[in-house]
């Protein structure tokens, strides 16, 4: 489900991306594009107080480390 934040302060698309969501993978800058029509056209630093509608964060993908112990 979306949610909405607002931008503070010399905030970009993609720092908002990272704070809220964690991340800028998974396309969700690019899907927070298209989830804001004209957001682009107000430039790289978002207006102060402008609400912005982010996409669900991308699932985490399970990732098998091999691990060893060295008390084996």
């Amino acid at each position: 489900m979306p949610s909405s934040v607002i931008a503070m302060q010399g905030d970009t698309l993609d720092m908002i991306c990272w704070r809220v969501l964690g991340t800028t993978e998974g396309e969700v800058v690019e899907q927070a594009y298209a989830l804001n029509p004209g957001l682009a056209a107000l430039g790289t630093i978002l207006p102060e107080g402008r609400t912005i509608t982010l996409p669900d964060p991308p699932a985490a993908a399970a990732v098998a480390l091999d691990t060893i112990n060295a008390w084996d």
